[in-house]
């Protein structure tokens, strides 16, 4: 025996320290990738990258409140300056001449081809003149000093058109040189992260970092800039945020619970040792629940972080089954294992089935809640079977509640008389949910965000003011070359330029825009004419105009070099701040590339899909998709909602039919599940009649209604099958304090402000006293 007890003992220490271990070196992340397939079909993984490497996951919106006008500017000039040499960001812009200088140098130094402007009309006499006294129109612009400084290199203008190409659609108001937002009370910065949206820490790392320099600045620019602040959105920013916010939230409440679940015990047990030994399955379960994540997994979203601090009042239910039943008996814990262990574990099995259902999803966040459930709980479980009796030192005796269980006892007694209640209550509900049947379930995957409904407002109000595209509407085009990709692009943008023209989109981006193909680079190199040739043109184009050749000495020389550049490939940009953002629209897939071109809304804030769609067909553009990323992911969420709705409705079948085979009684099988279907019926009727619409997450709380619950009515039923014919009130004092944890663990949860973990709460806690109490009201004792 005592060789047993030491292997049980070191093997159950050996897995706690390797989970550990694991844990360690687990990464932790929270992104919209957790409600994503798994096997996604082409537009699901086009929204998943976006998601995760898009240029609107790496852009970060300033604003600098307070101050006037001028110290607003000021200060905006003065971040940008401070962030420019900062390898974290791949752009900075204010609006003025100081901004994005890296990839101003780019298109500078490749201007002639990148232009969308350059032909072979440019270089002709004419085309020259027009070109050269439009730029001199312009140096009266507010632009003018940019039009100034490149007239002698680029008096076609080729390099601010490029710039302004860029920048179409909706432009922030100017004040002062630099952005501000239309109320003209913020000034305005655009930021782009090298770093993924996906890549929290990187993000967090980044928004240090503008914090820092806007602190400095602030500091330079003395008392006029004290009562100046900074804020920023992006989808960064939120996710930075909404990590916090799933962390803060979990820890917050896990130490709630915890707190008011020891108190309890304290209470019942007048035990520290028996406190401390009650806990432990519940801390075995969560490292090993993680552990199995992290292995089954490779990455543990934080959500299911949120659902194992819940998971603690269900986990710390089986040592007090253990304790408070095996009471003062001085064989208590072989006459445990005796009576109650069987149930115990046959409730366990129910549970496993449950959530084993989860693992089937093809959603990763549903199915690591299915996983963490299944092993964290069949740890607690095995923990308590075996480690703790162990543990006991010799005659051990935890307090006898057998009292306590008399006085639950004759209450419960009375509770026979709510059957008909019970009853009508069921049919209420289930006439509510019939009325209700198409808002019972939410199925916009916003409803999940843990984002407050001011930074939400922010995030809208800024990306209008600065005219950055919100990200609905994406068009897809494929090749099997990145050339070829590149060319089809070139093609689309034809395409989307005549719908920008038409007021239809208000622009779009396009990797082609910064990398065109060879064959395009190669014409416009052509339409450059020999040194001598462009020096002729140019004396004949200056006729008329204010100026002298001499001053366009450093054009003609460029015109040269460029003239005989080899063409730009994406090898050429790799390590580059430009590399970074092509390759955030043009993703290599198995069979080739996609390339990825965002549009812009117009000022409608509408995209005409169809237009767009007929666009793109009249230009015969094979296979483009036009991808509504809002919808799509909204579609997702609904599909695999749904089919979560499925796998647990299939979770209860598997159960049910698991009792039959175990109790081969079908009046039993209907007394333990009966009162589990009308808790979970009543609490889903109760929230839509409150106004509130179910989620995914909601679904976990009712699955864990069934099997909470399903320990509650296994007990009863066993109670009804003694010689009094009714429950032992030991079992039905372990019971009741169980549930008290269990609210304990889940209640606070509902009120953490966290939408995934609300959600949970929310159900869980009315939940499982509906189950409790109804399982009582139909245990056999009665008569019905």
């Amino acid at each position: 025996m005592r060789k047993n007890r030491v292997f049980i003992i070191a093997t159950w220490l050996a897995i706690l320290l390797v989970g550990s271990v694991l844990i360690s070196t687990t990464k932790f992340t929270a992104n919209l990738s957790e409600f994503l397939p798994r096997s996604p079909t082409t537009q699901q993984a086009v929204l998943n990258e976006q998601l995760r490497q898009g240029i609107l996951s790496r852009q970060i919106m300033i604003r600098i409140d307070g101050g006037d006008a001028t110290i607003r500017a000021k200060l905006s000039n003065e971040l940008v300056r401070k962030l420019q040499g900062n390898t974290a960001f791949l752009s900075i812009n204010n609006g003025s001449n100081n901004g994005d200088t890296r990839i101003f140098h780019y298109i500078f130094s490749h201007r002639y081809l990148l232009s969308p402007t350059v032909n072979p009309t440019l270089f002709t006499v004419a085309g020259l003149h027009d070109a050269i006294a439009d730029s001199i129109d312009m140096l009266a612009t507010p632009g003018g000093e940019m039009v100034q400084s490149l007239l002698p290199s680029d008096p076609t203008g080729a390099t601010v058109q490029m710039i302004q190409s860029m920048g179409s659609g909706v432009r922030p108001v100017t004040r002062d040189g630099v952005w501000s937002s239309r109320s003209g009370k913020s000034a305005l910065i655009l930021a782009q992260t090298r770093a993924s949206g996906s890549a929290i820490n990187a993000q967090q790392a980044a928004i240090n970092d503008i914090q820092t320099a806007f602190a400095v600045a602030k500091s330079e620019a003395g008392s006029v800039a004290a009562n100046t602040t900074l804020m920023m959105t992006g989808v960064g920013v939120i996710s930075v945020a909404s990590r916090d916010a799933i962390v803060h939230a979990a820890e917050l409440m896990s130490t709630i619970s915890i707190t008011l679940i020891i108190l309890l015990l304290l209470l019942v047990y007048r035990s520290g040792i028996v406190l401390i030994l009650g806990l432990i399955p519940v801390f075995s379960g969560v490292i090993v629940g993680i552990s199995a994540v992290a292995l089954g997994f490779s990455v543990v979203y934080d959500i299911t972080l949120g659902f194992g601090t819940a998971l603690i009042g269900e986990a710390v239910d089986y040592s007090i089954y253990f304790f408070v039943q095996s009471g003062q008996s001085a064989t208590g814990s072989d006459e445990w294992i005796r009576k109650y262990w069987p149930t115990i574990r046959l409730g366990v099995f129910t549970s496993i089935i449950g959530f084993a259902s989860l693992l089937f999803s093809n959603l990763p966040g549903l199915a690591q809640l299915g996983l963490y459930a299944i092993a964290g709980l069949l740890t607690a479980a095995i923990v308590t079977r075996l480690v703790l009796p162990t543990l006991l030192p010799g005659n051990f005796k935890s307090r006898d509640l057998s009292s306590i269980g008399e006085h639950l006892l004759r209450l419960t007694r009375t509770l026979s008389a709510l059957r008909p209640g019970v009853v009508l209550l069921l049919i209420a509900a289930s006439a509510v949910l019939v009325s209700h049947r198409d808002k019972i379930w939410n199925y916009d995957l916003s409803a999940l965000s843990p984002v407050p409904a001011a930074a939400q407002r922010l995030y809208t109000q800024m990306r209008a003011d600065l005219g950055v595209s919100e990200g609905g509407y994406l068009v897809v085009v494929s090749a099997p070359t990145v050339n070829a990709t590149l060319a089809v692009a070139e093609k689309t943008g034809n395409a989307l330029q005549g719908l920008v023209e038409n007021h239809v989109i208000a622009g779009y981006e396009s990797p082609a825009r910064y990398l065109p193909s060879v064959t395009l680079q190669q014409e416009r190199q052509a339409a450059i004419p020999p040194k001598d040739v462009l020096e002729r043109r140019l004396r004949e184009a200056l006729l008329g105009l204010p100026v002298k050749a001499s001053l366009f000495t450093p054009f003609i020389k460029e015109s040269e070099a460029q003239r005989t550049l080899t063409p730009l490939t994406l090898a050429d940009l790799r390590g580059t701040s430009i590399g970074m953002v092509v390759n955030s629209m043009l993703i290599r897939h198995g069979n080739g590339w996609d390339a990825i071109l965002p549009l812009k809304a117009p000022a409608s804030g509408t995209v005409d899909a169809r237009r767009v769609r007929a666009s793109l067909a009249r230009h015969h553009i094979t296979g483009a998709m036009l991808i509504d990323l809002s919808g799509t992911s909204n579609q997702l969420y609904k599909s695999y909602l749904i089919n979560g709705i499925k796998l647990s409705l299939s979770g209860v079948a598997f159960i049910a039919l698991l009792l039959l085979f175990v109790l081969r009684s079908p009046v039993r099988v209907f007394r333990i599940l009966l009162p589990l279907i009308a808790a979970v019926l009543t609490v889903t009727a109760g929230l839509v009649l409150l106004g509130y619409e179910l989620n995914i997450m909601n679904l976990i709380g009712l699955m864990l209604i069934v099997a909470i619950g399903s320990n509650y009515a296994l007990f009863f039923d066993q109670g009804a099958r003694q010689v009094h014919g009714e429950i032992a009130p030991r079992t039905l004092a372990s019971l009741v304090i169980a549930n008290i944890t269990t609210i304990m663990g889940f209640g606070p949860l509902a009120f953490s402000g966290v939408p995934v973990l609300q959600a949970i709460g929310a159900a869980v806690a009315p939940g499982v006293v509906l189950a409790l109490l109804f399982s009582a009201s139909f245990s056999q004792q009665s008569t019905v």
